[in-house]
């Protein structure tokens, strides 16, 4: 508890000195407040994320302990019981709510028009001596200064927290702060979606898209269409996973009912989130299809797609589809009573249309230009549909081509080109580009990432993103109406895995959508960070720990008796401490000073901190041994030049149970490269290799870079060159198929002709479809 009370006096010191006193009317003085001002970048914003447009210090403190009341104003009691309920669930303290009695010495909700701010999502929040005051214009203001309220009480959990004497003004820069998640690819558990839900709330998030139908599952079920679930909610994974022990397909299933769907929109709802369901038309509609063969455009039937990438289903653009889906919609609108209904419209590949007959009879008796044409036709139809109904539409870029349905809200993933063109247009815009705002691009670079999207996205990046392009003018600007996030989930099948790739992004996401610009500051954002963390442990997140912890760059002696080493933090924190005993490093333990040159052998632990308290919940280590220096993984290997660009960290999709690998591989060509191979003294060269399914949708363009080597050995061979065009020094056949384990280990004499450095490029000769060998780990095998 002492500890507690000297890091909030030690922030309330902090506050003060940069700003000097301000004096605070009493918690029922009428007074306006102070006049709204940036803060400047060394201020921690008391450490809530999103940081408040203004926080003004004062002297004074107020106790909150469990003596402490909460006093619920009129129409504030629901905000009031989430509030101690939220506060109760995650710290020591338990407060008691009540309507009536005297406001100091309390913690007050009210109704009110604070000054500061006309937005109904504005609220002000006081705290002096004689109590603390939460004012709002309406719940959805009051809810969000109650969230600032319990960060502040959650950032250190006691059962008696002095909080500085303080004046925070807050509104959001955006109305429209989303989310999105993926339950089509991968499913997700109702207790983990309210998971998410509760997190965003606590971010001041207000969008959940929940994006519900893709070609490998439909996951919301339809009373009118109900082989939409019994058919198109399940499919077999590609692989020996997709055939059980009785040599039936074992099928991956879920959906969620309507009345489970009722149920996460009302838990939304009372956290003043609106949940906007995605259906996606005219593509991504292969598990419809093989539902609904008749809506689709090939004959005979489909199954749900175990394939990830564009696969080629199309809905039929004709009348009876329309109708179809507007039944559909009609369920959809009784469900979701938000204003959006997402429509998807994004990489609906054409090829079907063109290829049938039907179709472009149909669009020739349209008097279409086109495919992208038709789509609009679509769409505009069921916009008008939508209209009707009091509802407006959203898709993603896409929907330009072809010409944009007239009210239509853009969703620009493709870059902010797309939303600059709908804004220059006079549509609405939400920024979600994917080079920047897709979270299941990986953290970090490091080992340790679970599986997705290596061409990683950091939380600086996330963080430096504004979602208003410089050559709008100022009247186009209001027409980008918010930011959101996306999870796609091709590679994310556990919560875990979830969590792991959501937090701590989420809390850049929402610093973006919240935050006025001018008052955004990355170096404050890392002070406010730890506490955050804190309060996600609180929430039961189990938050991602590779941007937390230390990344190391090796760079390895000719000689093998020393390495040098390189070592920093993801996220830029600066204070690394080491050790070379393999002890556990403290605050006290040596500075990383610049790179480390370390004898072999060495065990290096290193651990970031930022004010003395360790940031990861475990350090990072290394052993550098004589073995270490002549092993590498698919992780720690380069990838050739000729690979290509579409570098994935896949997981094995055969096993049926248990335990999964996961292989970073090139998937056009799969190539590692070993830079800078110390080959001297070398005989031989070992691989373990894994073998997995070729489970990718590729459009024609991509298809044509897929390449592989002849194999001349029946069933390929493992090959080693000096540099990816240069002679081969090391072959060996492959197997039909791996061990029991999923494995092989082959060694082939390597024949290094004198060569004592070389890049070494590994390939697996052999069509890569319908299954590919990858490589897990490699090693030198020096002569005896």
């Amino acid at each position: 508890m002492n500890r507690d009370r000297r890091s909030v006096h030690a922030l309330h010191a902090a506050l003060l000195l940069a700003l000097g006193a301000a004096s605070l009317p009493s918690v029922d003085a009428a007074d306006n407040p102070p006049s709204q001002q940036p803060l400047p970048v060394e201020l921690t914003g008391a450490s809530i994320i999103p940081r408040p447009a203004s926080v003004q210090p004062a002297p004074g403190s107020f106790v909150v302990n469990n003596a402490t009341r909460i006093q619920a104003g009129a129409g504030t009691n629901d905000v009031a019981q989430q509030f101690a309920g939220l506060l109760g669930r995650t710290t020591p303290l338990q407060l008691q709510t009540a309507s009536n009695g005297t406001a100091k010495g309390a913690i007050q909700f009210r109704i009110g028009t604070p000054a500061t701010t006309v937005s109904p999502e504005g609220y002000s929040l006081r705290i002096n001596g004689n109590g603390i005051l939460v004012e709002a214009a309406d719940a959805r203001g009051l809810f969000y200064g109650a969230m600032s309220l319990w960060q502040l009480l959650a950032a250190a959990p006691s059962a008696e927290v002095t909080l500085p004497a303080m004046q925070i003004d807050d509104a959001p820069r955006f109305n429209w702060r989303g989310f999105m998640l993926d339950s089509a690819r991968h499913f997700q558990s109702i207790e983990d979606i309210k998971l998410i839900l509760d997190a965003m709330a606590t971010h001041k998030l207000n969008t959940f898209h929940w994006h519900l139908t893709d070609d490998q599952g439909w996951r919301m079920e339809i009373k009118r269409y109900p082989k939409l679930t019994e058919v198109g909610s399940c499919r077999a994974a590609a692989g020996e996973a997709g055939v059980g022990p009785d040599g039936k397909p074992h099928l991956y299933c879920g959906y969620y009912t309507q009345e489970q769907i009722r149920d996460v929109v009302a838990y939304a709802a009372a956290r003043h989130i609106t949940v906007v369901p995605e259906i996606d038309v005219p593509g991504h509609a292969q598990a419809a299809v093989a539902a609904y063969p008749e809506h689709g455009v090939v004959d005979g039937p489909t199954q749900p797609s175990a394939n990830w990438g564009v696969n080629p289903y199309l809905f039929n653009p004709r009348e009876e589809t329309l109708q179809f889906l507007e039944n559909i919609l009609a369920e959809v609108l009784d469900m979701f009573p938000g204003q959006y209904i997402h429509i998807g419209g994004d990489e609906a590949v054409k090829y079907q249309w063109q290829d049938s007959p039907q179709v472009q009879a149909y669009l020739r008796e349209l008097g279409l230009k086109d495919e992208e044409a038709l789509q609009s036709h679509m769409l505009k139809r069921l916009e008008k549909y939508l209209e009707d109904h009091d509802r407006k539409l959203i898709g993603w870029d896409e929907i330009i081509e072809g010409g944009l349905p007239p009210q239509a809200t853009v969703m620009s993933w493709r870059g902010i080109e797309g939303g600059i063109e709908a804004a220059t247009h006079g549509h609405d815009v939400v920024m979600a580009p994917g080079n920047t705002l897709y979270l299941d691009f990986l953290q970090t670079n490091l080992p340790e990432e679970p599986p997705g999207r290596p061409k990683f996205t950091s939380m600086q990046r996330i963080y430096a993103f504004d979602p208003v392009p410089a050559e709008l003018t100022e009247a186009q600007r209001k027409h980008v109406i918010g930011v959101q996030a996306n999870m796609w989930t091709e590679h994310t099948r556990s919560g875990e895995h979830l969590k792991h790739n959501v937090f701590p992004r989420l809390a850049a996401l929402s610093e973006i959508a919240w935050t006025p610009l001018q008052n955004k500051s990355y170096d404050d954002f890392l002070t406010r960070l730890p506490a955050q963390l804190q309060r996600y442990k609180a929430l039961g997140i189990g938050y991602g720990q590779t941007a937390l912890s230390v990344a190391m760059k090796r760079q390895d002696d000719r000689a093998g008796n020393k390495v040098t080493v390189e070592l920093s933090n993801p996220l830029s924190y600066r204070d690394i401490r080491y050790t070379t005993d393999g002890s556990t490093p403290t605050a006290l333990s040596p500075a990383y000073p610049g790179a480390l040159t370390l004898p072999v052998p060495t065990v290096l632990t290193a651990q970031t901190f930022f004010n003395g308290e360790p940031v990861a919940d475990k350090p990072s280590q290394w052993n550098f041994d004589a073995a270490s220096l002549l092993g590498r993984s698919d992780k720690t290997l380069a990838q050739c030049p000729q690979g290509g660009r579409l570098l994935l960290r896949l997981i094995d999709d055969n096993p049926l149970h248990g335990e999964r690998d996961n292989f970073d591989v090139t998937i056009f060509n799969p190539c590692w490269l070993w830079e800078d191979a110390q080959l001297q003294d070398i005989a031989s060269i070992k691989v373990r290799a894994g073998r997995i399914p070729y489970n990718f949708g590729l459009l024609h363009e991509d298809e044509a870079k897929r390449s592989y080597h002849k194999p001349k050995a029946r069933h390929g061979e493992f090959e080693v060159r000096a540099s990816c065009e240069g002679p081969v020094l090391a072959t060996v056949p492959l197997p039909a198929q791996t061990g029991a384990d999923g494995f092989i280990e082959l060694e082939a004499p390597l024949r290094a002709n004198g060569v004592q450095i070389s890049d070494l490029c590994m390939t697996f000769s052999g069509d890569t479809r319908p299954q590919m060998w990858v490589l897990d780990q490699v090693w030198l095998q020096p002569k005896d």
